[in-house]
């Protein structure tokens, strides 16, 4: 099939390999179905790719693309901004202005830095706490992903039952793991004996409020409020990485979702729509060590002024519009789509749906609501109904996560149905196990 619908694609992609790594900028990219494809345009919510075909892009930039391919307002503030200045090296209107945006939206911050990168924004979030408390040790949970630097590229996808801190990459320095403990996520008990055990050491907790890129798994009920409770207790710093909550999951994130507020949170993705930006907000007593308190924070790109046009053009059409309301009402209906044809194709699943991001779950049976459970996905199988959906033009991430963007319509969802429904029966129930 590969060489079939997809020609074009698969010799660029060969090309591409004999010089460039993988034939791909980022590594995580070359896990795509049934092979890289390449892409010559995009608008709204559609892909053309260079065989000419046009897709229904459910991948968005990984998430990045809030609210669709070249949004008008997007496109005009980048253009006049190109004009007047690609780089100056210093301080501009923009920085304070978008700064200003952003805050309105996360009451419990006081100020915020900028960075060009969720990873990076992780690593001045991290280092700020340390340096707050006087402490080293951090707190992650196993299956959220906070970047790839070797100091939290621990226990992302670690062996099922795994429980202690286990390194992600090959050359990888071990000497993290002296600093970098692991919990379950939605386990109060085990978070209780890390804390008993190493009491007073604790610098911060860092979690993905909604542990998106394992499972789209909320947390249990309360969790959240408990955390904040342990954290405070302990005089631990608590860090929501939000890079793809952010905006997501409303304005406010999910600390206004949920209702709970972390010292810091770290935003990246949908906040310049496609553009690179990193944000860490929070309090002035922590943020301002970056300024007075001897903590480093540096970038040559750091708030360069066409990505903060872009932010501000974005923030501008969430917060004055109807694009969040939008974005996360077609979310729910394509969510419940896929619900029904589970069902009535006979296939063992579920489907999780926060705000505009959403995860089916082929052949899991009851509750999923911690990373063991989510390794129960059969992987294989959706990713041969991924390829089948892409022959039917829809554009999907491997691993069964979904992203909408703003510009998503009533008939690309009812057409995105339609095709799940045609790949689904396309192979046969007891290979997903059936339940009929």
């Amino acid at each position: 099939m590969e060489h079939e619908l997809w020609p074009e694609s698969y010799a660029l992609w060969q090309r591409s390999r004999r010089s460039l790594v993988g034939g791909v900028s980022t590594s995580m990219r070359a896990a795509a179905k049934p092979h890289p494809l390449f892409f010559s345009r995009a608008n709204g919510p559609y892909l053309w790719d260079v065989d000419g075909h046009r897709l229904i892009d459910y991948v968005l930039g990984w998430g990045s693309i809030i609210l669709g391919h070249c949004p008008p307002a997007v496109v005009t503030a980048v253009t006049e901004q190109v004009s007047r200045g690609e780089m100056f090296g210093a301080q501009h209107r923009l920085e304070f202005e978008v700064a200003e945006m952003i805050l309105d939206q996360f009451p419990f911050a006081d100020r915020l830095l900028y960075s060009n990168t969720g990873s990076e924004a992780v690593q001045v979030a991290l280092r700020l706490a340390r340096a707050a408390t006087g402490r080293l040790k951090i707190v992650k949970f196993i299956g959220h992903y906070h970047g790839w630097p070797d100091s939290v590229l621990v226990s992302y996808r670690p062996p099922r039952n795994t429980r202690s801190a286990w390194l992600e990459s090959r050359g990888q320095v071990t000497s993290v793991l002296e600093d970098v403990l692991v919990c379950p996520w939605n386990d109060r008990t085990a978070l209780t004996t890390i804390f008993e055990q190493f009491s007073g050491e604790i610098a911060a907790v860092i979690a993905e409020p909604v542990m998106c890129n394992s499972g789209v798994i909320a947390p249990a009920p309360g969790y959240l409020e408990w955390l904040r409770h342990l954290t405070t207790e302990n005089g631990s710093v608590l860090i929501f990485d939000e890079v793809i909550t952010g905006f997501r999951l409303g304005l406010s994130g999910a600390s206004g979702h949920f209702g709970v507020s972390p010292d810091l949170v770290v935003l990246g993705k949908a906040v310049a729509n496609g553009y690179p930006l990193g944000v860490v907000a929070g309090s002035s007593s922590i943020l301002d060590l970056a300024d007075q308190g001897g903590v480093m924070h540096a970038g040559t790109f750091n708030g360069n002024p066409i990505v903060l046009q872009a932010a501000r053009a974005t923030l501008t059409e969430l917060i004055s519009s109807e694009a969040l309301h939008h974005l996360t009402q077609q979310s729910i209906i394509l969510a419940d789509g896929l619900r029904r044809l589970l069902t009535s194709n006979h296939v063992r699943g579920q489907v999780h749906q926060m705000g505009g991001v959403i995860q089916i779950l082929l052949g899991v049976e009851g509750l999923v609501s911690h990373y063991d459970d989510y390794l129960q996905v059969d992987s294989e199988r959706y990713n041969a109904v991924l390829v089948s959906a892409l022959a039917g033009d829809t554009y999907l991430l491997p691993g069964g996560r979904i992203y909408l963007s703003a510009a998503h319509t009533t008939e690309n969802i009812a057409q995105t149905l339609d095709v799940f429904d045609a790949s689904l029966q396309a192979f046969a129930a007891v290979e997903f196990g059936g339940i009929g």
